[in-house]
């Protein structure tokens, strides 16, 4: 599993194509408060039902509050057979600091 910086992210977000998947699994109180856009809310406990739904060769970036919770999911997805995962390092925190610091924090 690969780690990006909020930084690289949105330089990569800007000439790549496709465009990674962008996977949020935080709950719905979190998503709530803010959100990358276009990016896909699948809460942590949903990722093994759900991740069917998802293109298992398409490239995926997993997000969270700090980057834990996605580290996990990512490894996870790796085991079941996603290519090419990515974790964003420091989560959506970290890209409200680095790339948005207009983005409501928690």
């Amino acid at each position: 599993m690969r780690q990006i910086t909020p930084t690289q992210l949105r330089d990569y977000l800007t000439q790549a194509d496709p465009k990674p998947a962008l996977i949020d699994v935080r709950e719905p109180w979190e998503i709530d408060i803010c959100a990358i856009e276009n990016s896909i809310h699948i809460p942590m406990g949903q990722v093994p039902q759900r991740a069917a739904t998802l293109d298992a060769n398409a490239e995926v970036v997993v997000i969270c509050h700090h980057g834990a919770r996605s580290m996990h999911v990512a490894m996870y997805l790796e085991r079941t057979g996603f290519r090419n995962v990515i974790n964003l390092a420091g989560g959506i925190e970290a890209w409200a600091l680095e790339v948005a610091p207009e983005m409501a924090r928690y």
